[in-house]
């Protein structure tokens, strides 16, 4: 079965969101994954309704499928980045990520995506780890259920130093909310060069029954840092291999929040790599 890859928008910060799609689409992606944030899709700014409809037609027009993301530093907070998470002391906090997250799940349901993203955030100094779980737990409730009631998946991904920081965590997560079905998992390929024990693709294979959604870029072991393809240890074609042999059918989303300096650039450079790597001998 073959992949379909999109680029994240994270990474493409530099241009406006129209031009940004019309570029993927150009090259050739199948879609998009799109973090609401204040340059693109702003999901605190008036009329968002209509502003989405208006990029739900624009995908449409370039052909482009959507997975919606939610890890925009400051979106939020213009002094915390990813502040308040789900795990704020405060409880007004936990409730305006959990707000947002609802938010995302009606972007997603107009736009016709895949899958919304999301993560734990990190616990704060202070919070015992069984106080963590308890919060996070609350604050996810509504989301799951704006999640199941708009029939999209809500794909959370293991972040390094968060307190679901890996596949283990996204499991004590699953168990703890009693396995809802709304829930699913966002996989990052370099998160588990970075942390995992097992291979990516070893990863890939475990995560399978849960796969939702789907992040990659190169990495090294023990730093996390996202990396153009090719400047980290990851060992390519198993990992696409493994992959497609998943039957997974969302998005293959490449994830350079740091380098939308050379987004347009990258974006080439690195369909062309998959592209490559996924047509090599695993």
């Amino acid at each position: 079965m073959s992949l379909r890859f999109g680029y994240g928008t994270n990474g493409l910060t530099d241009l406006r969101l129209d031009d940004a799609l019309g570029l993927l689409a150009d090259l050739g992606y199948d879609g998009v994954g799109l973090t609401l944030d204040h340059m693109h899709l702003d999901p605190m700014a008036p009329e968002l309704a209509a502003r989405t409809q208006r990029v739900a037609r624009r995908l449409a027009e370039l052909g482009l499928g959507v997975t919606v993301e939610t890890g925009a530093r400051y979106v939020l907070d213009p002094r915390r980045k990813h502040g308040p998470s789900l795990l704020d002391p405060d409880p007004q906090g936990r409730a305006a990520r959990t707000a947002l997250l609802v938010t995302a799940v009606q972007v997603a349901s107009d736009l016709g995506a895949h899958a919304v993203h999301c993560f734990s955030g990190i616990t704060p100094p202070g919070t015992d780890t069984d106080t963590a779980w308890k919060r996070l737990e609350e604050a996810m409730g509504p989301v799951l259920d704006a999640a199941d009631a708009a029939d999209i998946p809500l794909a959370v991904e293991p972040e390094p130093g968060h307190l679901v920081a890996d596949l283990a965590g996204f499991h004590q997560l699953r168990h703890l909310l009693g396995d809802p079905d709304p829930l699913g998992l966002t996989l990052d390929i370099g998160h588990c060069q970075c942390l995992e024990d097992a291979s990516p693709a070893d990863c890939v294979r475990e995560a399978a029954p849960w796969l939702r959604h789907v992040q990659i870029e190169d990495m090294r072991r023990g730093v996390h840092e996202h990396l153009p393809f090719g400047e980290g240890e990851i060992d390519f074609p198993p990992v696409l291999a493994a992959l497609a042999a998943t039957g997974y059918q969302g998005l293959t989303v490449v994830e350079l929040p740091r380098h939308s300096h050379a987004g347009s650039e990258l974006a080439r450079t690195s369909l062309d790599f998959l592209r490559t790597k996924g047509a090599s001998p695993a």
